[in-house]
């Protein structure tokens, strides 16, 4: 009877947790430290006449910065391939992920990539950026 009991009230515990437990906002979450990874999305739009073999070495140098710089945790990348027509001319994109924002922060003052900004300046006619925490509902 007492295990029936202590099963009962184990259960009612963990209903009651489960009623009015609220997910974290995504500050809250960071304050806690339970937010997810950091994302860092780059977008580049060359400029007209740059040479497929340049465009290449860009890729190939920003394909390496993962293997140069500990704090990425994961990469991908791609070229444009939306038939909405609303790319604006950006043709690749790419997507480093970090632990967090202290990643993010070792990665941007790091000399492999700001030698990769070196090699891209002179080629690109417009960047975008877009940071943010991975959240999932």
């Amino acid at each position: 009877m007492r295990m029936f009991i202590s099963l009962a009230l184990t259960t009612i515990l963990l209903l009651t947790i489960a009623a009015v437990w609220q997910p974290a906002s995504a500050d809250e979450a960071a304050k806690s430290g339970e937010a997810g990874p950091l994302r860092h999305v780059v977008m580049f739009r060359f400029k007209e006449g740059t040479p497929p073999e340049k465009i290449r070495e860009i890729e190939e140098a920003f394909i390496a910065l993962p293997k140069k710089v500990d704090s990425i945790t994961d990469f991908e990348w791609g070229t444009n391939d939306s038939p909405e027509g609303l790319a604006d001319g950006f043709t690749h994109c790419f997507l480093v992920t970090f632990a967090d924002e202290k990643g993010r922060d070792t990665y941007l003052p790091h000399a492999a990539h700001k030698d990769f900004v070196t090699l891209l300046r002179p080629h690109l006619d417009k960047a975008f950026v877009v940071d943010y925490v991975a959240q999932r509902d």
